[in-house]
């Protein structure tokens, strides 16, 4: 199909009626770029060579999972415990590859590359689309901003190192929660099947995030998931 096949420009000119989406886009790719610079900072000023959280950002790239193994690490647990953690913490971007997989693209190149880019908020913004080729230029176009704007954020955290001081009194974490939260809205008010999903597995996610490790509550909010398929994703 030819529209598997859209260059970068056709993808940007399915997207140009739509400034807000543009403009939401470059948000959350800010806010990825705040948070990375967090990221290689904490890594760095905890003893970590710079070019771990470098490299590890470019060939894992997931932020929660980062934090977690880097915790590890940094905790004095081995490069197993970090990496068993991360896989853990990741196991949710399988269920979100379902969903946008038809989105990707055909081709092996494609779909190589758009499993790396597969993230909360590409998913967010591809399926808060309208139409399947609108929903492919939203998956690319803000998977390639975030990977990029992300790990540029991430040198610049990891060569300031002990510069920026305690990261966390900046309240960074709450950037991209919020973030996803302005994403995920309108899909909520428009789909009660979204709703009979979302409901349910944020109850159970908040209920479990003061004792559970951090990425669990999102991966237990996936029982959701169940309710929306017995309920056949029928919108209201």
């Amino acid at each position: 199909m030819r529209s598997a096949q859209r260059t970068p420009r056709s993808l940007f000119a399915a997207l140009a009626p739509d400034p807000e989406l543009l403009r939401d886009v470059s948000l959350v790719c800010l806010a990825g770029g705040i948070v990375g610079v967090s990221f290689g900072a904490i890594a760095v000023a905890g003893g970590l060579p710079v070019w771990v959280p470098v490299v590890m950002s470019l060939v894992v790239y997931a932020g929660s999972a980062q934090f977690s193994a880097v915790g590890v690490l940094l905790a004095g647990g081995g490069p197993i415990a970090a990496a068993a953690t991360g896989l853990l913490l990741n196991t949710r971007t399988a269920a979100f590859s379902l969903a946008v997989a038809e989105h990707i693209g055909r081709g092996r190149l494609a779909r190589l590359v758009g499993a790396h880019l597969v993230t909360d908020e590409t998913v967010a913004f591809a399926l808060a689309q309208r139409d399947p080729v609108r929903r492919r230029a939203a998956f690319w176009i803000s998977g390639i901003g975030l990977f990029a704007v992300w790990n540029a954020g991430v040198l610049a955290g990891a060569l300031a190192g002990d510069a920026l001081g305690d990261t966390a009194r900046y309240g960074l974490d709450a950037a991209f929660p919020a973030v996803l939260v302005a994403l995920v809205l309108p899909a909520l008010r428009r789909d009660a099947g979204v709703r009979r999903a979302a409901v349910p597995g944020a109850a159970l996610a908040l209920a479990v995030t003061p004792v559970a490790p951090a990425g669990v509550p999102v991966l237990l909010a996936l029982v959701g998931l169940v309710r929306h398929g017995r309920g056949g994703g029928r919108s209201a």
